[in-house]
């Protein structure tokens, strides 16, 4: 006899239906799985045995065939226990039941029948509203998890005996609901505030423009400046995550397992703090068995290089993707995987390999042959890329004990947010939603300076050597701080306090 369930995998951070095929012929005793099936998989066999015996059910000794279609996919991970040992009681005659077609099923199992959590879920609920199914059966763990996509019924299960009971109509279980706003309501506070800073008005003034415009921002500074403790209050500046930037966010996260347990959705922008030694597939994603990398789980957020020419070159300069397309490929030669990636990114180094180069309270070491080898290590195609360079100095003691208050987080976000909503209206016949992301047609048609703007514009150019790519960066710059001011029209007031954000573009040794 052969039966069908439905089963879900995920390709990327998509999830896509896989039919759970099982026919029960006749033959000697043997269990086995095709369509592609990694170890995870067929090892699911002495799961799926042990699991339905000690759930009082009597397994089939004769000849077991399972098909994982499509077939010509490879299939990994524990998700289809489930599935499985119900495909092999619905052939065996115990489940007789339509919900077979309308669900999708997915778990791992433990040797008792219970039902575990699994990877994915959010991808599988969205799958499952996609192909127009009335619900998915779920560890009851991940209920919650899948139960933020609106329009399926949610079942969350404990054991196998669970699922069985509810396909055969034995035992009612309420579809699991979840108040998103509520979530929203109570997850969205931070612990750090940009009132703890001292001093650094410049620095938080560079921090709020790159803010409300989405750009990326190297901050340059001797050790002790602050850079690392800017960079890590800035997700709290950033206008609050919306609930379709939240479910981007938290696919990814629950591809990678990294969803917090209680946690149905990613309500804070996230930010993430990559080690120096790094290598670029985990930057960027990849590996034998592709998943996402950093730049992928700081999606909607920040990326945050501390000490960047530490990083190893070839890691740096596969960021320059990213960066431009807000997306990751990764090919491989059965499959070529996208991983979402638009995020802001945030990077810190020193002025020299000492440290105080410039600096006015210690004496820097490092000859000028040093500094130059030290900052080329950040090529200038990457620099390009960042829109903001800015730099960090190091506060003497009066400013560090002043009782002066210093402006908070929430004060900053809202002009931040008043920025982004003009950005909003400017481009919502688009796919962007921020200065950053202009085209060239966008920037010479939003960012174009008046005459006093272009002159100054052109001046700089020929005194400090900009490329095209710096030229570009400097009108989207000062499009967001004429946004900042409410300006309609870029002055040569925001052009030159856009200049000013390009530190290493006139950065002399002497």
């Amino acid at each position: 006899m052969i039966s069908k369930v439905l089963s879900s995998a995920v390709m990327g951070v998509d999830g896509y239906i896989v039919v759970v095929e099982v026919d029960i012929a006749s033959g000697l005793p043997q269990f086995t799985t095709v369509g592609l099936p990694e170890a995870a998989v067929r090892e699911s066999k002495e799961r799926v045995r042990s699991a339905i015996k000690n759930c009082k059910y009597e397994f089939p000794q004769r000849r077991i065939t399972v098909n994982l279609a499509p077939a010509d996919i490879k299939k990994q991970g524990s998700t289809f226990d489930l599935p499985i040992s119900i495909g092999i009681l619905s052939a065996s005659g115990l489940i007789k039941s339509e919900l077979l077609k309308q669900f999708l099923i997915i778990g791992e199992l433990s040797l008792d029948g219970k039902v575990k959590r699994v990877k994915g879920v959010l991808s599988s609920a969205l799958c499952a509203k996609n192909n127009k199914l009335r619900g998915i059966i779920v560890p009851k763990i991940n209920a919650g998890e899948a139960s933020v996509v609106d329009g399926i019924d949610v079942i969350g299960i404990e054991s196998v005996q669970d699922v069985v009971d509810f396909l055969t109509g034995n035992k009612e279980i309420q579809p699991t609901k979840t108040d998103v706003g509520k979530i929203f309501k109570n997850s969205t506070s931070y612990d750090l505030e940009f009132e703890e800073v001292k001093g650094q008005q410049h620095v938080k003034r560079a921090l709020e423009v790159a803010a409300s415009g989405g750009h990326n921002v190297l901050m340059i500074g001797s050790p002790g400046s602050g850079k690392t403790m800017l960079a890590r209050r800035i997700p709290t500046i950033l206008p609050d995550i919306g609930f379709r930037e939240a479910l981007e966010t938290s696919k990814i996260y629950s591809v990678t397992g990294l969803l917090p347990e209680n946690n149905a959705l990613i309500t804070i922008r996230p930010f993430r703090t990559p080690h120096h030694t790094i290598s670029d597939a985990g930057l960027i994603g990849g590996g034998a068995y592709p998943r996402p990398g950093e730049v992928s789980l700081a999606h909607n957020g920040v990326l945050f290089l501390d000490e960047l020419p530490e990083f190893k070159k070839n890691v740096i300069e596969v960021l320059r993707q990213p960066l431009e397309d807000g997306s990751v490929t990764i090919s491989r030669a059965a499959t070529t995987i996208t991983y979402p990636s638009s995020f802001m990114l945030v990077a810190a180094m020193n002025p020299c390999p000492c440290g105080y180069y410039g600096d006015a309270g210690k004496q820097c070491i490092c000859s000028p042959l040093q500094i130059r080898k030290y900052r080329s290590k950040v090529s200038g195609p990457l620099l390009d890329r960042i829109d903001i360079q800015v730099e960090v100095p190091s506060l003497d003691y009066k400013k560090l004990t002043d009782n002066m208050p210093e402006e908070s987080s929430d004060k900053i976000r809202v002009r931040v947010n008043r920025a982004r909503s003009v950005q909003e209206e400017r481009f919502k016949n688009s796919n962007i939603y921020s200065n950053s992301q202009m085209t060239p047609k966008m920037v010479k048609e939003y960012s174009f300076p008046n005459t006093e703007g272009l002159s100054l514009l052109i001046k700089a150019i020929k005194k400090i050597g900009l490329s095209a790519r710096a030229y570009d960066r400097i009108l989207k710059v000062s499009r967001t701080i004429a946004d900042i001011e409410g300006s309609r029209d870029v002055t040569s007031r925001h052009i030159s306090e856009a200049i000013q954000y390009r530190s290493l573009d006139r950065f002399v040794i002497y």
